[in-house]
């Protein structure tokens, strides 16, 4: 079947590509269906050519040089550094061939530069150097786990193609089956936050929506989403897609490869490196806290060289009968909703929206979510704020100053536990932007913990930030950078940092309390009225940061040796929820009305029972008819819902 496939394929391209390509072979490497050619300079004059082809097969097609006729890289990288502006800023060393994958890495200060006009510059260099080019961003702040991502890809490109050869195996062929229906089967993140993971079902695939753990639970069963009850293992699951980089939504995808996945992982390149980080912390607080390690390193590594990413706007197929386009979620950097579009129901579709985790509201750090999707049948849309309006984002930043400017006048210190991901970087251009307008006394702020990593990885990706900040990167300015932020690169500098006569703030992970060092400043500032801490994000359910906001005053914490120590909450505790990266309930009734096509069915997951039961109740009362009438469901972990076209 799959022979007969590729020679129909062959047929169209053959029909559509000019002689003097001199086509060699034609080859399926993961979604993509490469053609290699020995002559590329026929891009020149009929590049239409190969969009003729996408349009015609409805598949992702590169084209690579044949390797014999590619250039020396020597003499590549001579001319890719002739063709290339010298204000883009790319040196002899910022060029590397990867030989296996045809590809040769190009780090820029300014990528578009290198890129050109509607990619005129990645044409050139594809056709003069026979090299197909990918351009990465030189960040402002050095990133180790970048450089070592990039590295360890280009190391392992062998295996990497053997893989995406592989895995094509799965998306081109014909169904072997008709669809009557689409089944999906909560795992885990409905009627709670944590956990998330969706099983999605076709007659001919298996993919997995997320695949998170719970940090209000530290045991099993409920720390993980409950793919054990279904009787279906790793092995038969043909695809991941990750929506974004949070632990509760990607915490585990390794945790499948240690069990036998060994399929595809799709996601943003943002997701795919925030999330490697996070992995790599779970890892490393295991370790620390004595707990068993749910995977290894190796399996965090396999999964790496598994995602296959993918930009906002692109439709790939991802099964035999599974197309996926990805469009920003507005939640943290790279963050995703997954727009899936399911055939063979006799000539129709059906198109699945899954939200993950959304923020329909433009930041200081993200641009708000999108809504120009083109059709969605049914939607699963999360709830977190199901039940809340929160405040406005002015207001909220109002109050955050306000708290911080109290807390130095009684000559106290500032504790934000934040997420490493997206809130820690908000809070900073918060805080950079009232210093500088003389809204705030310039005092240090620390910050300790994955957060400075983690922002490096938002200077190589700036464009996917907002508009505003974005403009600050293309002008040559790092935002994230100010002169009173201080990096706490020693743990035996918090006592001098708390015991300190002058006032800060201190920035730490985790954002819950749930471990790292935000728990160790609490210890040593908690005791003192003078100092305040202040929650930014979601407190979940079971977690410290939750028993605190919700007024508990005397902690048992365990202590490095193992006995267990009482902390008394004496510091002054706020919470401003209007900073969340998740929308407000009438930001998420805006949404589901703005989509231009209103969902028949509308399931509701990540959100506690309460804010899942209001929202339900909103959108039955909504003023737009087109989603009032909707079907709504509101499935428990392990429910199953059936849909048919």
């Amino acid at each position: 079947m799959r022979d007969r496939v590729l020679d129909e394929i062959r047929k169209v391209i053959i029909e559509n590509i000019p002689p003097d390509a001199e086509m060699r072979r034609v080859e399926f490497e993961g979604p993509y269906l490469v053609i290699y050619v020995r002559n590329p300079s026929f891009l020149r004059s009929e590049s239409s050519a190969v969009k003729n082809i996408a349009k015609i097969l409805k598949k992702r097609v590169v084209v690579k040089v044949d390797p014999q006729a590619r250039k020396k890289p020597h003499e590549a990288r001579a001319k890719i550094l002739e063709l290339v502006p010298p204000e883009a800023g790319v040196e002899d060393k910022d060029i590397e061939f990867d030989e296996i994958l045809g590809e040769v890495i190009i780090k820029a200060v300014k990528p578009g530069l290198v890129i050109g006009v509607e990619g005129e510059n990645l044409k050139k260099i594809l056709v003069e150097t026979g090299w197909r080019p990918r351009v990465v961003r030189k960040p402002p702040i050095r990133s180790a786990l970048l450089e070592g991502i990039l590295n360890y890809m280009v190391d392992e490109s062998d295996y990497r193609l053997k893989f995406l050869r592989r895995a094509s195996g799965k998306i081109h062929v014909e169904p072997l089956f008709k669809n009557e229906a689409v089944r999906i089967t909560a795992l885990g993140g409905f009627m709670e936050v944590g956990r998330s993971a969706i099983l999605l079902e076709t007659s001919n695939s298996k993919i997995l929506l997320d695949f998170g753990l719970n940090p209000g639970v530290n045991t099993p069963p409920n720390m993980y989403p409950r793919l054990d009850m279904l009787g279906i293992s790793p092995e038969e699951i043909d695809a991941v897609v990750v929506t974004h980089a949070h632990v509760d939504h990607c915490g585990l995808i390794p945790f499948l490869f240690k069990y036998g996945y060994d399929g595809p992982i799709y996601a943003t390149e943002a997701t795919r490196d925030l999330m490697a980080l996070l992995q790599l912390d779970i890892l490393d607080v295991a370790r620390r806290e004595g707990n068993p390690l749910p995977f290894t390193q190796k399996e965090v590594q396999k999964m790496v060289l598994h995602t296959i990413p993918l930009k906002y706007g692109e439709t790939t197929d991802i099964a035999s009968d599974v197309k996926i386009t990805l469009y920003n979620a507005g939640h943290i950097l790279g963050s995703a909703m997954v727009h899936i579009y399911i055939s063979g129901f006799g000539g129709s579709a059906y198109n699945i929206l899954y939200t993950g985790d959304i923020k329909y509201q433009r930041t200081r750090l993200l641009e708000r979510a999108d809504t120009e999707i083109p059709r969605v049948d049914a939607i699963i849309m999360e709830s977190t704020y199901g039940a809340t309006d929160l405040p406005p984002r002015e207001e909220a930043e109002e109050k955050l100053i306000e708290i911080v400017r109290k807390t130095i006048e009684r000559k106290g210190k500032v504790l934000i536990p934040t997420l490493s991901v997206g809130r820690a970087q908000e809070i900073m251009l918060i805080l950079r932007t009232a210093m500088m307008e003389k809204k705030l006394e310039e005092i240090p702020v620390y910050i300790e913990g994955m957060i400075d990593e983690v922002t490096a990885i938002h200077t190589a990706y700036p464009e996917l930030l907002s508009r505003e900040t974005f403009a600050l990167f293309k002008g040559g300015e790092n935002p994230f950078s100010y002169h009173t932020f201080k990096r706490v690169e020693d743990r035996r500098a918090r006592a001098d940092i708390v015991e300190a006569q002058e006032s800060s703030i201190i920035m730490a992970t985790s954002g819950m309390l749930t471990g790292g060092p935000a728990v160790e400043y609490f210890k040593m500032m908690a005791g003192d009225p003078r100092n305040t801490l202040i929650f930014v994000n979601y407190q979940v359910k079971g977690t410290l940061g939750r028993r605190i906001k919700d007024g508990e005053r005397e902690i048992q914490l365990p202590e490095e040796d193992g006995r267990i120590t009482t902390v008394k909450v004496n510091m002054e505790v706020q919470s401003v929820e209007g900073f969340s990266g998740h929308s407000d309930r009438r930001q998420l009734i805006r949404f589901l009305e703005n989509l231009p096509t209103p969902p028949k069915k509308i399931v509701l997951n990540h959100g506690e029972p309460n804010a899942i039961t209001s929202l339900a109740s909103e959108i039955k009362r909504s003023k737009d008819g087109r989603i009032r009438f909707a079907e709504i469901y509101t499935p428990n972990v392990l429910d199953t819902l059936t849909f048919k076209p």
